[in-house]
């Protein structure tokens, strides 16, 4: 028992602002960075360019964190009329993720 009440003290001592949360619960989610970093170099890209660039995430999922990324006002899906053309693309809230992805990387060379 003692663990537990160790435990709940530290979240009540912890508290961290929601909207940092929020943006590390979006940004922490598995493949959402490196659809972010894809999308980054090439400002748009249809669902498959985005599948070969990033290999290991299934069709299903990366269709997911598409729309979740979308929903974030993040990406947004591009629809073309009379054509079944569809590609996706960084909103400006999302290429303000710009100078975060850089420190990302400069910090993943010096350290990992």
């Amino acid at each position: 028992m003692p663990k537990l009440a160790e435990k709940k003290s530290t979240e009540t001592d912890c508290k961290l602002c929601p909207k940092f949360t929020q943006t590390f619960m979006m940004l922490g989610k598995k493949w959402n960075g490196l659809i972010i970093e894809v999308l980054l170099e090439e400002p748009t890209l249809r669902f498959k360019d985005i599948a070969n660039a990033i290999t290991k995430c299934s069709d299903r999922v990366l269709c997911e964190r598409l729309k979740e990324l979308e929903d974030e006002q993040i990406v947004v899906r591009n629809t073309y009329p009379d054509s079944s053309r569809v590609d996706y693309a960084l909103t400006e809230r999302g290429r303000e993720l710009a100078p975060v992805m850089k420190a990302v990387h400069d910090w993943s060379d010096k350290w990992c």
